[in-house]
């Protein structure tokens, strides 16, 4: 596989943890005990993601699937560093 390939797979890749992500939140109940482990799930592959998205960038020198990818991993972020900090409110 040459350079560029490469590249545009890393660019439809970046996408997958963020649709994980919001999969994950919207779809799963469970107990509230569980919520550390998915923050940690959300940290992770948040960034995995964008560890992806600059990864296609490398490969192929288009700036568009960086700004997306960082974009939509970078959101996913700080969405679980709130949470964090609610779990953290909600134990006082």
């Amino acid at each position: 596989m040459d350079k560029r390939r490469v590249g545009i797979i890393l660019g439809f890749t970046f996408l997958v943890p963020v649709i994980i992500s919001i999969i994950d939140f919207y779809v799963k109940k469970r107990p509230i005990s569980d919520a550390y482990w998915d923050i940690t799930i959300y940290s992770v592959l948040s960034i995995i993601g964008i560890e992806l998205a600059i990864g296609s960038w490398v490969m192929t020198k288009r700036s568009i699937p960086l700004i997306i990818g960082l974009l939509a991993n970078v959101f996913v972020l700080p969405c679980a560093f709130l949470l964090l900090l609610a779990m953290g409110i909600s134990e006082k």
